[in-house]
């Protein structure tokens, strides 16, 4: 016998069981963009590798060891988006619009990495991404920020935690990476394999590790709030005063220094300590140089990602995802002819009642069986069609979820009966 072909490892089908908690959340998200104002961009799974060795870094963990790369027919080397924000950049600078043009966008779909599955951490995952270009003022991080608390609030949530921290600018930050790479070497023997290979090319990842033995010696390094441009330490103590005004809680979290090497300034990350280690549902910050980077012009950008899977894992865990809806009707359908007119009915029902559920009965058979199917769909009634019926111009309606008795209807008041159910 063939052996049965399986999903990918790491890579979930969401079943009809699930997708209905996929769609409240999207729903969700979707509002609030909506009262942000903020418009949907959508762009190709599949980009040129060099997009991403380009603006993540070449020695990141996701550039070295978890991107999906291959080479296609014509030679040329391709990737699986590991992340939405370059791939945004890209199409906002082939597009032009963001030359001189303030934007607020937002897209969601999956992104591809190579890592080891766990709880948290698929090789399919999906994301919904918000970047901002145009405006280097700290009210936009904040606006990030209290948009993400405000999206909290709205789906019930409690539990998460505000970190943020300046990395200052692009000068400041390469200025402390070489007191940062000091100090490490005089603690190199400390160092586990993963931060000796990054000491150099991104020591600021070593301030980040999860790694218990290396607390002391991450605890004593130089800070970068010593280090930061005064511009730099402005805009991080607006957008304090503005989360304060607010009546945001967050923590300075000096080791908080995001993995990839295009941020700058401003970054953050909303965290839950229900997940385990993959805690951080939301994380962003501010990336002034990537679009110059990337081939446009000099331009100012901040924004952040909202891991689907976990934000999920979360509402679910809280009982915060109501229960799928159930049908309102359910046709019963006896006879041939009834099962004619039952399908044109139920198709004109659904028409002059946008907001009803109702399922036709596609499978014949006897009254008990078919009552019996809309008894189990969970519908309120079941709209019942014979040739009696037919002959009369009316249907039967039993309820399924009261103890009323069943009454006939006539066929050309149904539409308004069905609207009181």
């Amino acid at each position: 016998m063939s052996k049965n072909i399986q999903s990918i490892r790491g890579m979930h089908d969401v079943l009809p069981s699930e997708s209905f908690k996929w769609q409240y959340l999207e729903s969700a998200l979707f509002a609030q963009m909506k009262r942000y104002n903020y418009h949907e961009i959508r762009m190709p799974i599949v980009e040129s590798t060099a997009l991403f060795s380009r603006s993540i870094g070449e020695v990141t963990d996701i550039v070295e060891k978890e991107m999906y790369t291959f080479e296609d027919r014509n030679g040329d080397s391709l990737t699986l988006r590991p992340e939405g924000t370059a791939s945004c950049v890209r199409a906002g600078v082939q597009s032009g619009i963001l030359h001189n043009q303030l934007q607020r966008l937002w897209y969601m779909g999956p992104m591809f990495r190579h890592e080891r599955p766990q709880k948290g951490r698929y090789r399919q995952f999906h994301q919904i991404g918000v970047e901002t270009f145009g405006m280097a003022n700290a009210e936009i991080d904040a606006e990030l920020i209290l948009m993400t608390a405000a999206l909290w609030e709205s789906l019930g949530l409690t539990g998460v935690r505000l970190e943020i921290n300046s990395l200052g600018s692009n000068e400041a930050r390469n200025n402390y990476k070489e007191i940062l790479i000091a100090y490490f070497e005089k603690h190199k023997e400390q160092l586990d394999e993963d931060s000796q290979r990054r000491l150099y090319s991104n020591p600021l990842r070593i301030l980040d590790t999860k790694n218990p033995d290396l607390k002391e010696v991450v605890d004593n390094a130089p800070k970068l709030s010593e280090y930061l441009d005064d511009e730099s330490r402005i805009h991080f103590e607006k957008l304090k005063n503005i989360l304060d005004r607010a009546g945001i809680d967050y923590v300075v979290n000096a080791n908080l220094v995001r993995g990839l090497d295009y941020y700058c300034k401003t970054v953050f990350e909303w965290i839950t300590d229900k997940l385990g280690a993959q805690g951080t549902i939301c994380a962003g910050g501010r990336y002034d140089g990537l679009v110059q980077q990337l081939g446009g012009k000099d331009t100012p950008a901040a924004g952040y990602a909202i891991g689907l899977e976990r934000l999920l894992s979360l509402l679910d865990e809280d009982g915060l995802i109501p229960d799928p809806e159930t049908p309102d009707i359910y046709c019963v359908m006896l006879g041939e002819a009834a099962e004619i007119e039952g399908m044109v009915l139920a198709d004109q029902l659904r028409k002059e009642n946008a907001d009803l559920i109702i399922i036709s009965n596609c499978m014949g058979g006897s009254l008990k069986s078919q009552l019996k199917k809309a008894d189990k769909s969970g519908a309120k009634v079941a709209v019942i069609l014979g040739e009696d019926e037919i002959s009369k111009s009316e249907v039967i309606i039993k309820y399924l979820r009261q103890k009323q008795e069943q009454q006939l209807v006539s066929v050309n008041e149904l539409n308004t009966f069905l609207k009181n159910i």
